[in-house]
């Protein structure tokens, strides 16, 4: 009798996953060849250059919304996190001056040395030197917050209505669990960079890397283990996006969201990479002559030596591209869903 109970139950159970496994897009099936026509979806979605062009539209042509978030976000991350330090900003400058010193006689143009400047507080993380975990934790936190609060204020502007910022502070944060649960599993989707991270250190430590063989063993497993990252974040990405939706429980968003991006990972992650070069142009527009004028200030008034103009600036830049990626992400997956539809 007990047996009999037991074979029905993991019946039932198993005809429950398998229902649910069929509603779920599967276009490739082990062991089966896949032909072009399974796995070829559609998407006719707006080019690069016009996605990238409403994104700014929209949040100009409201910035009496987004212009108090970043105002908002910025004195946030000053209070809790902390502006670069102008020494640091210096020493990138005196560096700079002695590297350029044997080109050219010195004489590296302004725009040029103001890149230079802009590349080298980037990329060697200037804007984060020396944070402490709490810090880390709060500069988390505030990322959150406005990618939570961006979508929620566009998703009501694309309704045509009318939100206010103090609605999106008070409403939008509701998804922040599902949101936080979604990102572990996106943090677990990199363990395998993490690996080819570790890997290549230990690999140029050892001088592995040094026979032609090993090296290319070593690259055939580091591209594969890229890729299978790569594959994987792509649909958990929009999912970050999708778990926004009010009532939407975090395996449900990646559900959701693997069944929206299948057979599509290639045209996001174009999206993506043409996000970023758009993202790093408007940086260049905005922040050269900012600094070219911040030095110029600087060299005509010494009083002004000493207050981070540019540490406050590139913060505020900072906040501007995470409520860019955030609205062009959104954009992308709402037409995504309306296309499906």
């Amino acid at each position: 009798m007990a047996s009999t109970l037991f074979k029905d139950n993991f019946k039932k159970t198993r005809a429950k996953v398998w229902n649910k496994k069929s509603k779920h897009v599967r276009l490739h099936r082990s062991f089966r060849r896949s032909y072009r026509e399974d796995y070829d979806r559609p998407l006719e979605v707006p080019g690069l250059l016009h996605h990238a062009m409403s994104t700014f539209q929209l949040l100009f042509r409201n910035w009496r919304i987004f212009l108090p978030l970043i105002i908002l976000v910025v004195v946030a991350n000053i209070i809790l996190v902390g502006l670069m330090s102008e020494d640091t900003f210096v020493e990138f400058q005196k560096s700079l001056d002695e590297t350029t010193e044997s080109l050219a006689a010195g004489k590296i143009g302004g725009v040029a040395k103001s890149s230079l400047l802009l590349i080298s507080t980037v990329t060697t993380g200037g804007l984060s030197q020396g944070m402490t975990e709490v810090q880390q934790v709060f500069t988390i936190l505030l990322f959150l917050i406005t990618w939570l609060v961006t979508i929620y204020l566009v998703r009501h502007l694309l309704a045509n209505h009318h939100p206010k910022l103090r609605d999106g502070l008070y409403n939008a944060l509701s998804p922040l669990i599902s949101t936080l649960a979604v990102l572990l599993v996106v943090l677990l989707q990199c363990v395998p960079i993490l690996i080819v991270i570790i890997t290549y250190a230990v690999a140029v430590n050892t001088e592995f890397l040094a026979t032609p063989f090993y090296a290319l063993i070593y690259f055939i497993f580091a591209s594969l283990l890229i890729l299978l990252s790569a594959y994987l974040l792509s649909g958990s990405f929009l999912a970050l996006v999708a778990v926004t939706a009010p009532g939407l429980y975090p395996m449900a968003a990646l559900h959701a969201a693997s069944d929206l991006v299948a057979g599509r990972r290639i045209k996001l992650i174009i999206r993506m990479i043409y996000m970023f070069v758009t993202l790093a142009i408007f940086w260049a527009i905005i922040m050269v002559p900012l600094i070219l004028l911040d030095l110029w200030l600087k060299s005509v008034f010494s009083w002004l030596v000493g207050i981070p103009f540019v540490s406050l600036e590139l913060q505020v830049m900072t906040t501007f591209s995470v409520i860019y990626f955030a609205t062009y992400s959104y954009l992308f997956y709402r037409r995504m869903l309306d296309y499906d539809d």
